[in-house]
């Protein structure tokens, strides 16, 4: 009966015949060429001793349980192919990301599904990480691969289909190579990609944030604990690096370069374009303890005598800043803050409204130098959403949101 399905595990060994059934050998190892076939088996390698062959699938009439019967027998000796992924020295074992499961699992076995056409071909159908995929591999060798099978029936299996998976390179040269895509681990939320991040080793945690579209880089490492961040920064080159901290928040980019050493801020900041770099350089001559070091300087300002039609254009033109804006700012003719309106406001009132209208009083405000401590407690007391940072002369120096006030209570 021919086989529907293989295991990698039952691969491997498998006994290879010329056209006239003798052996020539047996299965080492099988890869895919992801720039060719993200899921088909392109390369069987078979060995009998000595150098190994490189098979194609196109060079194979039929595969079982019982081996494997070439079609043609132009067989070349395999050389090392940075275009391949082999199963067994570059899967089997080895940490791989659940996208679907949003987590980080280990390999321990491949089903592969047969496929009866003109010739059979095996196609990546689920890596196996549970408890029946190690069973099977404890006892290859051991008992016939038909025997297997039957006493692992009673153990629930445990797989992830193929396209559910993101390969873990920490080669990000040879994982660009590979063509093996970041666009599913780009989809997630930020906060689930930042716990697969921190479930990887240090070089896997460096492939996957240094290899990934800046922008969703930025919003994972923003998920990530502080120390993490700075130990991903400094193993990135300086230019990619500088690529994700300026798609950060300026604070929250301040926040993770103070973490690193003078050295490696410098080098940084040296490759990030002027316009967030001025911003990132204020913010890191604050102390962390202090509100300057908790504030962000992005805010959106408005003259106090807004209509209410006006700043709904105005807020049009700030769509970057929206998702994380609750309240916007009032400021007089000499750029002084005056009033606080909080988002929400905006849609209750009539268009011909004054902005300055709709705005909370009295204003609440602190300095730069103000204590963590006391910003905290002006949060608490006046169930704040945002807090603005004035200067000297009354100007907006930045704003602290109690996204701000959550993360650093949550550090204590």
């Amino acid at each position: 009966m021919a086989e529907s399905f293989l295991y990698f595990t039952e691969l491997l060994g498998l006994p290879v015949y010329d056209l006239k059934h003798r052996r020539i050998g047996r299965v080492r190892d099988a890869a895919i060429v992801p720039l060719i076939h993200p899921a088909r088996i392109d390369r069987y390698l078979v060995g009998a001793g000595g150098p190994w062959l490189s098979v194609r699938y196109d060079q194979i009439a039929g595969i079982s349980l019982a081996g494997i019967q070439l079609s043609n027998e132009r067989l070349y000796p395999y050389h090392s192919d940075e275009y391949m992924l082999r199963l067994q020295r570059d899967l089997l074992d080895q940490q791989i990301i659940d996208v679907n499961g949003r987590k980080v699992v280990r390999v321990t076995d491949v089903s592969l599904e047969v496929r009866h056409d003109e010739r059979d071909s095996l196609m990546m159908l689920e890596v196996d990480v549970g408890i029946r995929s190690i069973f099977r591999r404890l006892l290859q060798g051991v008992a016939p691969r038909r025997l297997i099978r039957k006493l692992q029936r009673p153990i629930s299996p445990n797989s992830i289909r193929w396209e559910f998976c993101n390969i873990v390179e920490a080669d990000p040269l040879r994982r660009l190579r590979l063509n093996i895509s970041n666009e599913k681990l780009e989809r997630l939320h930020p906060a689930d990609l930042a716990d697969i991040v921190e479930e990887l080793g240090p070089a896997e945690r460096e492939a996957i944030i240094g290899t990934m579209d800046s922008e969703v880089a930025a919003e994972a490492l923003s998920e990530i604990d502080p120390r993490m961040q700075a130990s991903i920064l400094e193993a990135l080159e300086p230019e990619v690096a500088a690529g994700i901290v300026e798609e950060m928040s300026p604070d929250q980019a301040a926040d993770a370069l103070s973490e690193l050493k003078e050295e490696t801020t410098a080098e940084i900041l040296d490759e990030m374009e002027q316009e967030p770099l001025s911003d990132v350089k204020e913010l890191l001559e604050y102390d962390e303890g202090t509100a300057g070091g908790m504030m962000n300087t992005e805010a959106i300002v408005m003259p106090e005598d807004t209509t209410l039609a006006e700043g709904m254009r105005r807020l049009r033109q700030h769509e970057d800043l929206l998702e994380n804006t609750h309240v916007l700012f009032l400021a007089d003719d000499a750029g002084r803050i005056t009033a606080a309106v909080p988002l929400a406001r905006l849609f209750l009132a009539d268009g011909a409204s004054r902005l300055r209208d709709l705005a909370t009083d009295p204003l609440i405000s602190t300095k730069a130098d103000e204590k963590q401590d006391r910003v905290t407690e002006l949060f608490d007391k006046y169930n704040l959403l945002a807090l603005p940072v004035l200067e000297d002369d009354g100007s907006l120096a930045g704003v602290i949101t109690a996204d701000d006030v959550i993360s650093v209570l949550r550090q204590r």
